[in-house]
């Protein structure tokens, strides 16, 4: 059984003209009540996070800056990142909405998945980028950590972009696995994410990212996750999950050049369920409004019925793997062969 943390106070975090707004989650609401899905999820109200929660990952400084930046009427923190009045509130919802679904997962759900804005993956401990003010899924990580005694955790991020500031917290921690399926960071934002980039000191092995070309598709993917998210996983062996769901990998998305189906999020779904162990999941990003309403219907579908690959018996026509996947496999293969099995 699932459960979907969402709160309509998440629009309250304004942006005008901007790819992360609000029409974002009121898209994914609609197609979950045309579809009548909505009455077959448990929805969760998500509590606020402590600035205590915040300041496990980021600086005093930091918070303060944020606080204090939005109370004083928002604008753009930098280039990419807008905040209004509301924000500095609703991203310490947005954390606190991941923190209460890892909690969910862990006590009363098989999974769980906050849906929540603004998004986290690329706020660092001292900075706010890429749409983010503050790393949700870490400051849910380490909220388990400390108050729940859990010791090791594994992280799945499938956003299109590299979710740096998330690699950056855990970069020297050998007890947070973090594996990032991205576009080359040569061609996309924030040009970080390459294989050689492996954790540092006693982290070193813990950072797996899975950089794929321009036009790869959702051959591709399946391809390169078949053969090491599983494995590695499974070596690994963590005590919780946590999954950053980004859907600006489709085709159809403005801001990347990755051409995957509507497909694959059901089958990244199907995953996750056979996954063992807590998983929660949270929303990063996805701006094509028609095809983000559609892809989260079919993942909340598949993660409300627990539906597996076997229990699918889906048929697909056999598409190609282009050969740069194939050698990008191999990369990753040789630079973590002292870490993991693959």
């Amino acid at each position: 059984m699932m459960a979907l943390i969402y709160s309509p106070e998440y629009l309250k975090h304004r942006t005008f003209n901007h790819p992360e707004s609000p029409q974002r989650l009121i898209s994914i609401m609609n197609s979950l009540e045309e579809s009548g899905l909505i009455n077959e999820v448990t929805i969760q109200t998500p509590h606020m996070a402590k600035e205590d929660d915040l300041r496990r990952i980021h600086s005093k400084e930091h918070v303060e800056h944020v606080k204090s930046f939005c109370e004083g009427g928002g604008g753009y923190l930098d280039p990419d990142t807008y905040t209004s009045p509301e924000s500095y509130q609703i991203a310490r919802l947005a954390a606190g909405g991941t923190i209460t679904a890892a909690e969910l997962a862990l006590e009363s759900f098989s999974s769980s998945y906050s849906m929540v804005r603004p998004p986290g993956h690329h706020a660092t401990p001292d900075r706010a980028m890429g749409f983010c003010l503050f790393n949700n899924l870490a400051v849910a990580l380490e909220h388990l950590r400390e108050t729940k005694n859990i010791k090791k955790f594994g992280i799945f991020d499938f956003d299109v972009h590299y979710g740096n500031g998330t690699a950056e917290i855990f970069y020297n921690d050998p007890d947070v696995l973090y594996i990032s399926i991205h576009q080359d960071p040569h061609t996309i934002f924030p040009s970080e994410g390459f294989v050689e980039e492996i954790g540092r000191g006693p982290g070193e092995g813990y950072n797996l990212n899975i950089p794929v070309a321009p036009g790869s598709k959702t051959s591709d993917y399946i391809y390169l996750l078949e053969r090491i998210l599983k494995p590695v996983f499974e070596d690994f062996g963590a005590d919780f999950y946590f999954y950053d769901v980004g859907f600006d990998a489709h085709q159809d998305d403005p801001l990347s050049r990755v051409l995957l189906d509507d497909y694959f999020f059901e089958w990244m779904a199907m995953e996750i369920v056979s996954q063992p162990g807590p998983a929660a999941l949270t929303l990063e990003g996805g701006y094509n409004l028609e095809s983000l309403a559609r892809c989260n219907l079919k993942m909340i579908n598949v993660l409300t019925h627990e539906i597996t690959i076997e229990d699918q018996k889906l048929t697909r026509e056999d598409y190609k793997v282009r050969d740069e996947t194939k050698i990008l496999f191999k990369k990753i293969e040789d630079n973590f062969s002292p870490f993991f099995t693959f």
